[in-house]
């Protein structure tokens, strides 16, 4: 045998035996967190998703994650250097990461992003939400028949979509409830900051409120209502538990886990496909937490009807006659909010008297 065929043969070998390597090699999964692992709330749940990623993969895959990462250039740094890391699959897991996402994915195309909440894409990325809507409707009946002063506080974060959604839908189902019910909404401005959140629950309950809503992230609100007695709160993200039965009398928990999963999988299978989804009671991505015995069971049997009537498709939050706060109609008797308006709205509905910031 020749020389060169000898180094032909063995540059071959490796070559062959470099291939089989790279195609043993776990699935590299990356997410980057908005708030800590430890917030009880939205980022702990996204965690547990991952969690779940790594028992169901096993050695098949291998999970990185970077938490407390501010929105803006920031994201954009952790982001590259995830993807620079040789991330196969990232999982941005905040709206305010949208640009940063798109700006990064643009750089690498061979790798798959999903951006939580938002609504660009490419090629390579995705869009993944929950119709959190669907479980403030069920909170707000629990709020409207619970509430005692007629008063609700509301601690919203930033005045997007997602946010407004809820408020809506929390205020038109304890109005049924309770058609005396007033909201009180407070900005924090913030998606994790305990101190903020509760010193806005603090001005809330000041204000008369004796049930709290929160669109933020940490149980401080929980803690606040636990402090002033006689105030209840429910979970926001997570179940939140420590505080059953009450303050936290039930709770939204976004379940990221299944599709999670599902999207490591099709990264595995090559059939990854940009896409954009959004799921709620009835695909189970959002799960209504345990209604405790501080809700009589009338009340209880009700929201869960309410639960089962949305997962079941026989109701939609936004059922008409409504109309915007302006006086303007906005769904006719019957009729049902379109998907796009709901994407993308930035308007609060008759009988809320709020101002939502520009």
């Amino acid at each position: 045998m020749s020389l060169f065929r000898h180094l032909t043969g063995a540059a071959l070998a490796l070559g062959l035996a470099s291939a089989a390597a790279a195609q043993d090699d776990p699935t590299k999964v990356g997410f980057i967190y908005v708030g800590p692992i430890g917030d009880g709330g939205w980022t702990y749940e996204h965690d547990q998703g991952r969690l779940a990623v790594e028992e169901h993969f096993g050695d098949r895959v291998e999970t990185v994650y970077q938490e407390s990462v501010p929105e803006g250039a920031d994201a954009e740094r952790a982001i590259t250097q995830m993807a620079l890391q040789g991330a196969d699959l990232i999982f941005t897991t905040s709206f305010g990461f949208m640009e940063a996402t798109i700006n990064v994915a643009k750089k690498f195309p061979d790798v798959k992003f999903e951006h939580a909440t938002g609504y660009k894409t490419l090629p390579n990325v995705s869009t993944y939400s929950a119709r959190f809507y669907e479980g403030r409707a069920v909170q707000g009946h629990i709020a409207g028949k619970m509430t005692e002063s007629d008063v609700i506080g509301y601690i919203a974060s930033y005045p997007i979509p997602e946010v407004i959604r809820g408020i809506n839908a929390a205020f038109i189902h304890a109005r049924k409830a309770n058609p005396d019910v007033q909201f009180k909404i407070i900005w924090a401005y913030t998606w994790f900051d305990p101190a903020k959140e509760a010193d806005a629950a603090q001005a809330l309950i000041e204000q008369g409120a004796d049930v709290i809503l929160q669109h933020t992230d940490s149980t401080a609100p929980l803690a606040a209502a636990e402090k002033a007695g006689g105030v209840i709160g429910f979970g926001q993200a997570s179940d939140m538990a420590e505080y059953k039965p009450a303050p936290r009398v039930s709770s939204i928990i976004d379940n990221w886990a299944p599709y999670y999963i599902d999207r490591v999988q099709a990264v595995m299978d090559g059939t990854w496909e940009s896409q954009q989804v959004w799921h709620g009671i009835d695909e189970g991505m959002v799960e209504i937490g345990e209604i405790t015995e501080a809700v009589p069971d009338e009340v209880r049997q009700e929201a869960l009807a309410l639960k089962d009537s949305i997962a079941a498709g026989d109701y939609h939050p936004f059922t008409g006659p409504l109309n915007k706060q302006d006086g303007t109609q906005w769904l006719a008797e019957g009729e049902t909010a379109l998907d796009s308006t709901l994407l993308g709205m930035d308007f609060y509905v008759a009988g809320l008297d709020a101002e939502i910031p520009q």
